[in-house]
């Protein structure tokens, strides 16, 4: 009964994004769909991607759960031990899942239009803190150690530096990125790291105001998130190719239904191991990664 009844929900789904399907699924498992948490909160988070799970499914042809998972290193590693079979991650996320259980990525996500964005250090323009230097002493935050923007790559740019980031500032504290930018415009803490695309949105959204927040430092441009698929799955050609397919077709399905993802989001391009190698880089130089 409940295969029968997942069957329908989905054709329905299928009809909704006009896509024809054949009611086989009673015979396939469902494909456990993880995505990180972007938005503020697990309910607004699944709210947001439920609609891309939906298209998917009726592209695919196969039922998908959703499962929001609250830390970028939760969902790197619900990937490599089978506990999700596709993911929309960070890109450190997905070197690790990569590195540990060869997870693969089979497209990356565009940001207006772009592959890529940036990393960045923030604080309250009425801190006094305009370099990085004058952080000397000062409370810092990172995102969670599977965050790429909020910990690999300023931990990497600190590193280059000479910076031990445990006796360099007065504490380290580490939480989500809307925390830390919550926590900057209150002025309760100095500083922290975060990425262009977070800060953008909870300026568009209100939640903090542009001149509470000052960037004192930008990474070289980073690959955007990936959406990757386990081990198992990157073995089976035709649904890679399917699947790449499906991500392709979101940025034109976006004219007709803009609600596929979140603002400023434009759609994916498949692209394979190597676009992430810069990230995978600086995972080797802070020994992060460690060499198999």
């Amino acid at each position: 009964m409940l295969k029968k009844l997942c069957s329908v929900i989905f054709t329905l789904a299928a009809i909704t994004f006009g896509v024809a399907t054949q009611t086989v699924w009673a015979a396939e498992p469902p494909l456990r769909l993880g995505v990180g948490l972007f938005q503020a909160d697990k309910d607004k988070n699944d709210a947001t991607y439920r609609p891309l799970a939906a298209y998917l499914s009726a592209k695919l042809g196969r039922p998908i759960e959703l499962r929001t998972v609250d830390s970028w290193e939760g969902l790197a590693k619900s990937l490599a031990n089978g506990e999700t079979d596709i993911a929309l991650l960070g890109p450190w996320g997905y070197v690790l899942a990569n590195h540990q259980a060869q997870a693969q990525v089979v497209s990356t996500i565009l940001y207006d239009g772009k592959p890529e964005y940036f990393a960045i250090i923030v604080t309250n323009p009425s801190s006094g803190i305009n370099n990085i230097k004058d952080l000397k002493g000062r409370t810092f935050a990172f995102g969670d150690k599977g965050s790429t923007s909020g910990y690999l790559i300023p931990f990497h740019f600190f590193m280059t530096q000479g910076i031990d980031p445990d006796t360099y500032f007065s504490k380290v504290i580490y939480t989500k990125h809307q925390a830390i930018e919550t926590q900057i415009a209150q002025n309760t803490l100095d500083a922290g790291a975060d990425y262009n695309r977070n800060r953008n949105a909870m300026i568009e959204q209100g939640l903090i105001k542009a001149e509470q927040s000052k960037i004192i430092w930008q990474s070289a441009p980073l690959p955007n998130d990936a959406f990757a698929v386990s081990s198992s799955l990157a073995k089976d050609k035709p649904f890679v190719t399917k699947l790449q397919g499906a991500l392709a077709g979101i940025g034109e399905a976006l004219k007709n239904q803009p609600e596929l993802l979140p603002a400023h989001y434009t759609g994916f391009v498949s692209t394979d191991n190597s676009f992430y190698k810069s990230i995978r880089d600086a995972g080797l130089a802070t020994g992060k990664l460690q060499v198999k």
